[in-house]
């Protein structure tokens, strides 16, 4: 039961206390009374912060110390918040970052969130709120880079800029030919079966009873494999066609 002598934020933040591990946390706000305040309940929940009270030296610090995670006000003297996440997710920097806004329009937290914020919590906020999001950034699992590069031998395919090498020579493809190619070098070294290739390629989750398959294989094949010294696409009789990525 709750003790009614204490508030629905103090009994929170009471929980919040035994369980959170201890961060490093800044917090980049000019109202420094504000600033005081989340300062002094951070340290309550057994956290240890670092205040920036403008843009400038937040971003000073954000890029130069370690931090768990960063608080950051939407305006702020030198340098706008947005601009702070803009320029540290730049450099590469991934601490998650929380901004603090007195705008709320829905068009204001999708700006922020765009600019590389993790999350965004509108003025005026109860405290047991943030606490709790603040501490749920901290336990994302960090997210893998997606991969942009495929690579299988001197076969290299780039998703970004949708080109396709071998051996250093660009080979001009179709949209669907690179698909098809996309699909089975990022299985390279495993069979993949006509069924793989007509639900993930051509998204049918049928048999069209048509030569389609051997027609694409047929052209890819005469454009990554026609004009080098070894074969990189395989058939696999009976199972299916193969990209092999290493020298059997």
């Amino acid at each position: 039961m709750l003790n009614p002598s204490k508030s629905l934020d103090e009994t929170v933040l009471a929980k919040h206390v035994k369980r959170a591990s201890p961060m490093r946390i800044l917090i980049i706000e000019d109202d420094l009374e504000a600033a005081e305040w989340l300062s002094k309940g951070l340290a309550e929940s057994g956290h240890v912060t670092d205040h920036a009270s403008d843009g400038q030296t937040g971003l000073d610090l954000a890029v130069s110390e370690p931090f768990d995670v960063l608080i950051v006000d939407r305006m702020l003297p030198k340098i706008d918040g947005l601009e702070i996440i803009r320029q540290i997710r730049a450099k590469g920097n991934k601490t998650p970052a929380l901004i603090l806004s007195a705008l709320s329009q829905v068009d204001e937290k999708v700006t922020g969130l765009r600019a590389g914020a993790d999350d965004y919590l509108a003025k005026p906020y109860a405290f047991s709120e943030l606490l709790a999001r603040v501490e749920g950034l901290a336990r994302r699992p960090e997210v893998e880079p997606q991969q942009t590069v495929l690579v299988a031998r001197d076969l290299e395919m780039d998703l970004l800029s949708r080109k396709v090498k071998r051996n250093g020579q660009e080979i001009l493809l179709q949209p669907r030919e690179f698909k098809l190619l996309e699909y089975l070098m990022r299985n390279a070294d495993q069979v993949v079966t006509r069924t793989m290739l007509l639900e993930n390629v051509w998204n049918y989750h049928f048999d069209p009873q048509t030569n389609v398959i051997d027609v694409h294989i047929s052209r890819l094949r005469g454009k990554i494999d026609k004009d080098f010294d070894t074969p990189i696409l395989e058939t696999i009789r009976g199972a299916g066609y193969m990209i092999r990525a290493h020298q059997p």
